[in-house]
């Protein structure tokens, strides 16, 4: 049983110190830090090259022990067959046998997991389907494009049903459509209560779709909390509505300035690029 039945992650001074031959200190790679991720949540790890989310990664996977401090995945050491059961994990690069289709590649993992009869043809057609992949699942891997091929990393994530999930860069080289998708995908998982940790360097999207997120810097935590926390400005107030009449717009400015002592600027808003480009092929595609 887990002490937390919220904490899904919790790291209290998690520390890693890579040696060199001789066994003396080389690199601290991770520095101390404490880390809480619940349940049901999508988490960021941001930072740049070498600032330890690779390590932390590793860590909770069980494939590195640390050097000190304490960690706990699922209630449990993360080095308990149990836990990692239970666990689904996509790297930065999804190293796949070129010469096996969709289909095949996810039938043979589904079997290192276990998996038999029906119950396994039903989760890989569901899985190809939902990673939008039905078109290309008797292709040979290899013919795949990089964003393809992160497609079937994901579902092959996601074939045990896992209720925590990592990826590392996970809509990388994905087109703004599919980059979406994969997005809408992660956030249902979360609303069904699978928690989700991500490593990425695309800030938007991670912007997009984590509850919260913690900065890395040299091994250390120098920033975390919820996104709309990390965002805000305290002083600033920013207020959306029907563009009103000129006459009514400057009123409102001349009022606002006495008040305040500054004059507040105007913006129109308008949409996102990503939004444009996906209605405007949504439509295309629609009408073809």
């Amino acid at each position: 049983m887990m002490k937390d039945e919220e904490l899904v992650i919790e790291a209290r001074d998690l520390t890693k110190v890579f040696l060199d031959f001789w066994g003396r200190p080389k690199v601290r790679a991770v520095n101390g830090i404490h880390l809480d991720v619940r349940r049901g949540e999508i988490f960021g790890l941001l930072g740049p090259n070498g600032s330890g989310k690779s390590t932390t990664i590793k860590m909770i996977l069980g494939l590195l022990h640390p050097t000190s401090g304490q960690l706990s995945v699922l209630g449990q050491s993360p080095r308990a067959v149990s836990v990692k059961s239970r666990m689904g994990f996509m790297p930065e690069e999804s190293y796949l046998y070129k010469y096996l289709t969709a289909d095949e590649i996810l039938n043979f993992y589904a079997n290192l997991y276990g998996m038999t009869g029906s119950a396994k043809t039903e989760r890989v057609n569901a899985l190809i389907e939902q990673v939008g992949l039905s078109q290309a699942r008797d292709r040979r891997v290899g013919e795949f494009s990089k964003g393809m091929a992160r497609r079937i990393g994901l579902a092959q994530a996601l074939l045990n049903d896992p209720d925590l999930i990592l990826l590392d860069e996970p809509t990388s080289g994905l087109d703004p459509i599919a980059c979406r998708e994969v997005k809408d995908l992660l956030l249902a998982l979360a609303r069904q209560g699978k928690t989700i940790l991500i490593c990425s360097h695309h800030l938007a999207d991670m912007q997009d779709i984590c509850s919260r997120v913690a900065i890395l810097l040299q091994g250390e935590v120098c920033a975390t909390g919820s996104v709309q926390e990390l965002l805000s400005t305290p002083d600033t107030l920013k207020l959306t509505l029907q563009a009103p009449s000129q006459t009514t717009l400057m009123a409102v400015l001349d009022l606002l300035e006495r008040e305040t002592g500054t004059r507040p600027q105007v913006d129109l808003t308008g949409r996102t690029l990503e939004s444009v480009y996906i209605e405007t092929v949504s439509k295309r595609k629609s009408a073809s």
